[in-house]
C-alpha cells in the first residue's frame, strides 16, 4: 500500500479523473485502482470543480475537450483550490500548441490518446513524486520563514522590543543596515529576518564571515576571479556578490577587513558593481547590503584603522543588540525554548529548569550572550538525569554560590512567582536600595519600579 502524498497516514494516493467519454473512464479508473490508486471520476467539469471543493486529492487526470467546459478550467479550478495537487492533461487533440498551453495551465505533464495505462500509471506516480517534493519545498520555507522571522525571535523584555520595531521598519526598504552588538547576541539571525521581511526575500540571502579568511581568498569569494587571474584559479568563478543578486548579502565582522578590501567594497556599494579578480570588466549587481560587528566602528574610523567613508555608508541604518545581561526578562523564556529545542535534537522529553536553576540564569552574566545560553542548555540537557534541571546539573561558572542561594520557592512555581523570588533576593542583598537592585540586575531603576507594581511586591520606598 502506498504512502498518501496528502499526509493521510496510509491512504492510497488518491486522483481524480476527469473524462467524458464513459468506457474510457470505467477502463482507465478500473486498472489504475487495482495498481494502487483511489480513483474518483467525473464526467464533467463542473461536477470536477464540485469535487475539487469537496475533498482533496494529490493528482487531477483531466480530458482537455469536455463537453461543458475546457481541462485548462479544470486545473485552473484545482490550482486555485488545491494549488498542491498535480496536474495531468489526456487528449486526443494533440499539437504543440495544446501542449504549451496545458503547461502553462499549471499541469505537471500532457499525454495524449489512445493512452496506454503503464505510460499513465507513470506519469501519475512522477506526478506524485513531483508533488511530495513541492510540499517539502514549501514546509523547508515557512519552517525557515518561522525561524528567521520577527515571531520567531524569542523575547518578552523591552529592550529587544525596541530594537524589533525599529527593524521591522528598516526591513520593508532597500536601505543598508549595520548590526552592532557583541558576539553571540544573534546579529546574523537578526539579519535573516530583515531578508525575510523584506522586499527581496524571493532572491538569496548569502552570508560570509569576513574575518575568517585572508584577504586575498575574502576578495575571491566576495567579488569573484576569472581563469588564470591567479594559481589554481583553474576556471571563471561568480562572488558572493553575484550569489546574492536580487537578495541580501550578509558580511559579518565586516571589522576586520583590510584597507584594500574596503576600498572594493566601497565601490561596490557605491556604484552597483564589481570587478572580479583578474578581470577590468564592471558587472552590475543588484544586493542589499547587511553588515554586521562586534566592534566599535566609529573608534575605528576616528583611529584610521576603518574607512571613514565606507563606515557612513554602511550605517544609513545602525542597529545595536544589547547583551543579554541587559535582557533578563528573556533569559528564563529563551533557556526553556533552547531546551525544547535540545530535547527535539536528542530525542528526549524536554526538562523542567528547578527555582533555583532559574534564579542562577538570571544572576549570570553571560559574556557569551545568547550562543553561551543555547550552549548551554544543549549541555544540561544531555548530561541532567532527572526530570528537573537542578542548580548543581548548572556548569560550574553559572551556579551560585551556596550563600547567596535564595530559598527555593515551592514546585510548581511560575515564572513569575520565579521573577518575584530573584527580585526580592537582590533588594535585600542591596539593603533595599532600588538604584543598586536595579544595576545589578541590569536593567533600568524606572522598569524595576514598574516590575514591583506588576508583581504586587509591597511598595518600597525608593531609595535616594
Amino acid at each position: 500500500m502506498a504512502l498518501s502524498a496528502n499526509g493521510n497516514g496510509m491512504d492510497l494516493p488518491k486522483l481524480l479523473l476527469v473524462e467524458d467519454d464513459v468506457s474510457i473512464a470505467l477502463l482507465l479508473s478500473s486498472e489504475l485502482k487495482r495498481r494502487g490508486l483511489d480513483v474518483v471520476s467525473a464526467k464533467s467539469g463542473a461536477e470536477a470543480v464540485g469535487k475539487l471543493a469537496a475533498e482533496p486529492f494529490d493528482v487531477v487526470a483531466t480530458d482537455l475537450r469536455l463537453g461543458d467546459m475546457d481541462g485548462l478550467d479544470v486545473l485552473a479550478a484545482a490550482r486555485k483550490s488545491q494549488p498542491e495537487a498535480a496536474g495531468i492533461v489526456i487528449t486526443g487533440h494533440g499539437s504543440i500548441t495544446n501542449a504549451v498551453s496545458a503547461i502553462k495551465a499549471g499541469a505537471y505533464d500532457y499525454l495524449t490518446k489512445p493512452v496506454e495505462i503503464d505510460e499513465l500509471h507513470l506519469v501519475i506516480q512522477k506526478a506524485l513524486e513531483h508533488r511530495g517534493l513541492v510540499r517539502e519545498v514549501n514546509r523547508l520555507r515557512e519552517e525557515v520563514k518561522d525561524k528567521f522571522s520577527f515571531e520567531g525571535i524569542v523575547y518578552t523584555g523591552p529592550a529587544l522590543a525596541r530594537v524589533l520595531d525599529l527593524v521591522r521598519k528598516v526591513a520593508a526598504t532597500e536601505a543598508t543596515v549595520l548590526i552592532q552588538g557583541e558576539s553571540g547576541t544573534g546579529k546574523e539571525l537578526i539579519a535573516r529576518a530583515i531578508h525575510e521581511k523584506s522586499p527581496r526575500r524571493a532572491g538569496s540571502f548569502v552570508a560570509i564571515n569576513c574575518g575568517a579568511l585572508p584577504e586575498g581568498l575574502l576578495e575571491s569569494e566576495l567579488f569573484g576571479h576569472v581563469r588564470g587571474s591567479f594559481t589554481g584559479a583553474e576556471r571563471n568563478k561568480r562572488g558572493l556578490f553575484e550569489e546574492a543578486g536580487g537578495g541580501t548579502l550578509f558580511l559579518d565582522e565586516i571589522s576586520e577587513t583590510t584597507p584594500a578590501l574596503q576600498v572594493k567594497l566601497l565601490r561596490a556599494l557605491q556604484e552597483g558593481e564589481i570587478r572580479r579578480v583578474g578581470d577590468n570588466h564592471p558587472i552590475k549587481v543588484s544586493v542589499r547590503i547587511v553588515a554586521a560587528t562586534n566592534k566599535d566602528l566609529a573608534k575605528l574610523s576616528r583611529e584610521g584603522k576603518f574607512r571613514e567613508d565606507l563606515y557612513y555608508r554602511l550605517k544609513v541604518f545602525p542597529v545595536s543588540l544589547p547583551p543579554l545581561r541587559e535582557r533578563v526578562d528573556d533569559i528564563l523564556p529563551l533557556s526553556e525554548h533552547f531546551l525544547r529545542k535540545a530535547a527535539k535534537k536528542i530525542g528526549r522529553a524536554p526538562l523542567r529548569l528547578s527555582p533555583r536553576a532559574a534564579a542562577a540564569l538570571k544572576a549570570y552574566s553571560w559574556p557569551g550572550n545568547v550562543r553561551e545560553l543555547e550552549h548551554a542548555m544543549e549541555r544540561i540537557m544531555i548530561l541532567a538525569s532527572g526530570p528537573t534541571i537542578a542548580s548543581e546539573d548548572l556548569p560550574p561558572e553559572i551556579q551560585l554560590p551556596p550563600e547567596e542561594e535564595a530559598p527555593a520557592p515551592p514546585q510548581g512555581s511560575t515564572l513569575e512567582e520565579l521573577e518575584r523570588e530573584h527580585i526580592l533576593k537582590v533588594l535585600r542583598d542591596c539593603g533595599n536600595k532600588q538604584a543598586d537592585a536595579a544595576k545589578k540586575l541590569g536593567i533600568a531603576r524606572n522598569t524595576l519600579w514598574r516590575k514591583l507594581k506588576e508583581l504586587g511586591l509591597a511598595p518600597i520606598k525608593k531609595s535616594p
